[in-house]
């Protein structure tokens, strides 16, 4: 497996990714972006992209917050993420940023890119959706499904899978429902599944504080990530691939 740091710019702000890919591949290969959590672009994130190279396709963890930052306290992390979550525009400039510099990757198919995202990131990967570009689907597992304000509305082409804690305090069930209609009335392929007794960043094994409602839960954590497999065969199978695939130089 190949990994390597991914830097790609949005305007004057550069952002510090992750990357991975078999390095034996002859082809151009689907990819999967991997929106990070309040946290930062951290090991979390990375992983997640080795685990997508392992199931054949290339993994980038993006970068949301630009310079590679992170943060540690609650309050490091809310303080990362209000400026993107209070401005749903930068928001999308900033993962459209990722999403096509991703795309010009030697290793990607441009025919065949997904994004999925954790907690804050489902936001980033549903607004990637909401944004009209051509990503072929996009995975939330315990995000946040508030629709944005102030920006254009495009006709999404991408399918959607909302994978769901449905105990998770942090998203009301009018908003989780709100979600289903707005999915409905844009005409989407979507899906929402619910684990019952399921709090947020349920796939987090570092989640532990019930009283904040984040808590791990591995039944759920296994069953999202074997949804969120199932979708990406279905997806990827169902589009022809790009023409004229690339090759490592």
């Amino acid at each position: 497996m190949h990994t390597e740091n991914f830097y790609y710019q949005d305007g004057d702000t550069q952002c510090h990714g992750f990357i991975a890919y078999d390095d034996n591949y002859g082809h151009a290969m689907p990819a999967v972006l991997v929106a990070h959590d309040w946290s930062g672009c951290n090991e979390f994130a990375r992983e997640k992209a080795r685990q997508l190279a392992g199931l054949g396709y290339v993994g980038i963890a993006i970068d949301m917050y630009g310079e590679g930052r992170t943060g540690e306290t609650n309050d490091e992390k809310s303080a990362l993420m209000a400026p993107l979550a209070g401005d749903r525009q930068l928001l999308r400039q900033r993962i459209l940023a990722a999403f096509h510099a991703v795309a010009e990757h030697d290793s990607v198919d441009q025919n065949r890119i997904a994004a999925i995202g954790f907690c804050f990131g489902g936001l980033c990967a549903l607004d990637l959706a909401r944004s009209g570009v051509d990503v072929s689907g996009v995975v939330s597992f315990h995000g946040l499904f508030t629709a944005p304000e102030g920006v254009s509305q495009e006709p999404i082409k991408a399918k959607v899978l909302a994978l769901h804690g449905y105990d998770d305090p942090m998203v009301s069930t009018e908003q989780m429902l709100a979600f289903t209609e707005e999915m409905t009335q844009a005409g989407v392929d979507w899906q929402l599944h619910a684990y019952g007794k399921v709090m947020h960043a349920f796939t987090n094994p570092q989640a532990n504080d019930p009283a904040f409602g984040t808590v791990y839960n591995e039944v759920a954590a296994k069953r999202s990530w074997q949804a969120a497999k199932n979708f990406f065969a279905e997806l990827f199978e169902s589009q022809p691939r790009m023409q004229g695939a690339k090759h490592p130089e």
